[in-house]
């Protein structure tokens, strides 16, 4: 059996999703880590409790969505491991990246926090943006009116039959309203994320990991930019740079791991938008969810 750990990202919160880690080893000290680096009860944010305060109280807001969904992905992989388990390969979706990066042993828990919180501030600062979730389309069509629009492109290539496109808003719009598919959704996010918009942001989160020490991964990670496996600290380093401002190449991260020989997938977090997508996208894969104390315990 050849496991994949993958980590969702954002869109995989809700309210309520750090309850069932709480009893988990280190889970206290690790929110009240996380709080006290953000200024905010980071808890109290994840349960809907948060009153007051100077900073953004709402779970939505991606300055807390990141790193909540880190702590918890986090919490859990680090349980995982102290039970002997382990993945033959690891990949994340956006922000789930860099909890991949974690759990192969890239860099420690404080870098990671540090890392998605400074991430998360710049692409709540980069906003001005639009995306959309377009469901069951003809491909050779979406390109075709991606390549001939400006200022929008292909921010998370999901899978055969959904991708998510990014940009100016009447860009997206227009692209939309043109492409023949059975559903057009728009997200509510504040930016272009992973489009050449974010660039500005880019930059800036580029400069802080050129201060940070990376680590050669213990296992091959799948990146965002570039899915094809590598434990190179460098390299991974690069790849992460480039991943605000080039899509999620998910469509291509499962067929990597089919490649790879994967035949389970482990959702590692809140949801199961990643099992979705392998179960219609990979050819015999299992699933399964880890989500809580209960899940390990199986």
């Amino acid at each position: 059996m050849a496991i994949a750990w993958v980590f969702p990202g954002q869109g995989s919160q809700k309210l309520g999703m750090a309850d069932p880690v709480l009893s988990l080893s280190g889970a206290s000290q690790r929110f009240a880590m996380a709080s006290e680096l953000l200024g905010r009860d980071l808890l109290a944010i994840c349960q809907g409790n948060s009153v007051g305060g100077s900073g953004p109280d709402d779970l939505n807001d991606t300055r807390n969505t990141q790193p909540a969904l880190f702590v918890v992905e986090s919490l859990l992989v680090d349980n995982l491991i102290e039970q002997g388990r382990d993945a033959a390969l690891v990949a994340g979706h956006s922000l789930g990246e860099l909890v991949a990066l974690y759990a192969a042993g890239v860099f420690d828990l404080e870098t990671g926090l540090k890392l998605m919180q400074t991430r998360s501030e710049l692409m709540a600062a980069a906003g001005g943006g639009a995306m959309t979730a377009v469901i069951g389309f003809d491909r050779s069509q979406l390109e075709a009116l991606v390549n001939d629009t400006e200022r929008v492109s292909i921010a998370n290539d999901n899978s055969d039959a959904q991708v998510v496109i990014s940009g100016q808003p009447d860009a997206v719009q227009s692209v939309s309203e043109k492409l023949k598919c059975k559903r057009a959704i728009p997200l509510a996010v504040s930016g272009a994320f992973h489009s050449p918009f974010m660039a500005e942001a880019a930059e800036a989160f580029a400069t802080t990991l050129d201060g940070v020490s990376f680590r050669d991964a213990r296992i091959p990670v799948l990146s965002n930019s570039d899915p094809s496996g590598c434990s190179d600290a460098a390299l991974l380093k690069q790849r992460l740079k480039q991943q605000m401002t080039t899509g999620v190449r998910w469509r291509e991260t499962m067929a990597s791991m089919a490649e790879h020989g994967i035949d389970t997938l482990v959702e590692i977090g809140p949801g199961n938008v990643l099992s979705g997508l392998a179960k219609r996208s990979m050819n015999g894969v299992t699933t399964a969810q880890i989500a809580s104390s209960g899940d390990l315990g199986q």
